[in-house]
């Protein structure tokens, strides 16, 4: 390990930062110091811009994807470096507000259905049943199922806060199955790694993510489906059934309400709710050209 790379590893750890945005920034930073050949403490502005420039016109990144590389390089020389960095002389893209992609029900039954393993489907119910990011999904414990209260402890999420999510009755049959299935029965980690699911450590994020594609693909969803629209598609489905918007933010960890209010967008009931205005016109049954 480098004396920069060290630095900026503790300054992030004593930031309390996730574990994914840590590694994301430190692979960022290895990434911009590789593209030019030098340590990073030797590059400037004009290379931070030009670094830019090669992610949008090369790589293809959206600019949501590019200004969370820049927010990465900015900690690095603002906190590990102790410099100056000047928004002037290294403009952030625009922010893009994309809505999220939302399966009905009915899909999310054909892609849980569809899993490729009994592994698999149980990774893609919890993820479901509980709104959990994947990386939340990866590290909970079978400490965390609260059989008696009907809940689950999801620790160290965003932010590193903590939140307990209802425990459906049908995912506790299911994690039950999924706990005899296993070659050894879980004691930490509620889905373990390793090739036969019986080691010490977590299972992989990637495992995760090669789920839900695999299911989709084998369902013949033609939506882009990946953990992260379980976790929109089962807030917006709360909304629809009458949650509301405060207990959804509970329930998803948001900081803020303005963060959960998104699903006023992809809610059926919130959007049929008001009429189009064309509904309310007066209109002649033709028009001129069929008479």
């Amino acid at each position: 390990m480098t004396r920069l790379r060290k630095m900026m590893l503790e300054e992030l750890q004593r930031l309390n930062y996730a574990e994914t945005t840590i590694r994301h920034y430190i692979r960022t930073v290895e990434d911009f110091a590789r593209r030019f050949n030098c340590s990073p403490d030797r590059l400037g502005p004009r290379h931070i811009r030009e670094f830019q420039a090669e992610l949008f016109q090369k790589r293809k990144l959206s600019p949501n994807s590019v200004i969370r590389h820049l927010a990465a390089l900015r900690f690095f020389y603002i906190k590990t470096l102790k410099r100056a960095w000047s928004i002037a002389e290294t403009p952030y893209p625009k922010w893009v507000f994309r809505l999220p992609t939302i399966l009905s029900q009915e899909e999310v039954a054909q892609l849980i259905d569809a899993a490729l393993t009994p592994y698999h489907r149980t990774l893609l119910m919890t993820l479901y049943a509980t709104g959990a990011r994947r990386a939340e999904l990866a590290h909970l414990k079978v400490a965390d199922i609260d059989s008696k209260r009907m809940v689950i402890r999801i620790q160290g999420g965003k932010g590193r806060k903590d939140r307990d999510v209802m425990l459906s009755v049908k995912l506790l049959e299911e994690l039950r199955a999924h706990c005899h299935r296993l070659r050894r029965r879980p004691i930490t980690w509620l889905f373990p790694g390793n090739h036969h699911h019986s080691g010490d450590q977590p299972i992989d994020t990637k495992t995760v993510w090669y789920a839900c594609k695999e299911a989709a693909k084998r369902a013949g969803i033609q939506k882009a489906v990946h953990p992260h629209t379980l976790r929109h598609s089962f807030a917006t489905h709360l909304l629809e059934a009458g949650a509301d918007l405060r207990t959804i933010q509970i329930l998803l960890g948001h900081r803020d309400l303005e963060e959960t209010t998104i699903y006023l967008h992809l809610s059926q009931r919130h959007l049929n709710a008001t009429a189009s205005p064309l509904d309310s016109l007066k209109l002649k049954d033709r028009s001129p050209q069929d008479e």
